[in-house]
């Protein structure tokens, strides 16, 4: 053993802080285990809770039931609660469950709420409203679902931002998709603000803390990275955006992966500087694992590349609040 140990070879982990789930991924799972405490299985989920199939395999492992519209939840089940994923629905989705008579919870994040309510008032201002996203991921789709048809006009890139051709140039307000590039997102507003001088900011940015401080996280590790390997989901936005800030802030190579056992190790090559984070739907089990999976086969220390501490909470929806949510309840994701 002793001589198996001396040949692997040295590789510094440099483990980012903040990593993993934020505060409104963290409360949409713990809405579907209190539900499941309270009402029993099973709870239907609409969507994917997060984009994440550790996390939905889990969730389906204590007893919830993922579909993708309401119409697949059976009769015999009609007294079930519903839970809507943090990304958000458009109003149609809880119009459609108060016409279902159904039960439902809405586990949208707040953060994505309050993109909702800045589009809202810009429509009620007056505004078109530009939306700075990805055509087709359900955060979007439920921002635009806030408004009437053709009330939201959707840019993804500055190229779009170059052509884009509004309503009513002197009277727009744009929002914009939580979990985008911060630095993408600034050229694709600053297009848009030398093409249309008029065009309001919302509020406040709307782009999430917990994206900004993962992205920040690892831009600062990235330098030096012969890998930098990012736990999370090929369908989860913020994920694949790490992935990106990585690459541009120096790192040799950087992937996406879902669990350990993804990891190509023959064609990793020579390294001995390894980045790692999570996107904000990731589990920190996982982290663990891949961990793990670095000291079976190298000599490998873990340095922590912390930026800033994060300590948000959002509470649950009220009919829940009132159900105690153990450490053993959240093992599952969290690790005991």
């Amino acid at each position: 053993m002793a001589s198996t140990a001396a040949a692997k070879s040295p590789v510094t982990i440099r483990l980012c802080g903040p990593r993993g789930f934020c505060a409104g991924v963290d409360r949409a799972i713990q809405i579907v285990v209190l539900a499941l405490k309270e009402f029993g299985a099973p709870v239907y989920v609409r969507h994917e809770i997060v984009h994440n199939r550790y996390v939905v395999e889990g969730l389906e492992a204590k007893g919830a039931i993922f579909v993708e519209e309401l119409d697949e939840i059976p009769p015999e089940h009609r007294k079930q609660p519903v839970v809507f994923s943090a990304h958000g629905v458009p109003k149609s989705v809880p119009a459609d469950a108060d016409a279902r008579n159904l039960f439902y919870l809405d586990a949208t994040c707040p953060l994505v709420s309050k993109v909702h309510k800045q589009a809202m008032r810009h429509h009620r201002l007056g505004r078109h409203v530009v939306l700075i996203g990805h055509a087709g991921h359900p955060e979007v789709i439920g921002t635009m679902g806030q408004l009437p048809e053709g009330a939201v006009s959707l840019v993804e890139t500055v190229e779009d931002a170059d052509v884009y051709m509004p309503p009513d140039p002197d009277n727009l307000g744009f929002v914009t998709q939580t979990t985008l590039s911060v630095d993408d997102t600034a050229g694709v507003i600053k297009r848009l603000h030398e093409r249309f001088p008029n065009l309001t900011a919302p509020a406040a940015d709307s782009i999430c803390y917990a994206t900004t401080n993962r992205q920040e996280a690892v831009k600062q590790a990235a330098p030096g990275c012969d890998l930098f390997l990012i736990v999370g989901a090929p369908n989860s936005s913020n994920s694949k955006r790490l992935v990106e800030v990585a690459l541009r802030a120096g790192a040799k190579k950087s992937i996406l992966v879902q669990r350990a056992s993804e990891i190509d190790w023959e064609a990793i090559g020579d390294i001995s500087t390894v980045g790692l984070s999570a996107g904000a739907s990731a589990p920190e089990v996982i982290v663990n694992e891949i961990i793990e999976a670095f000291r079976e086969r190298y000599d490998a220390a873990v340095e922590l590349a912390d930026t800033v501490e994060e300590n948000e909470n959002f509470l649950v929806n009220r009919e829940i609040r009132h159900v105690e949510l153990t450490a053993a309840d959240m093992a599952f994701v969290n690790g005991e």
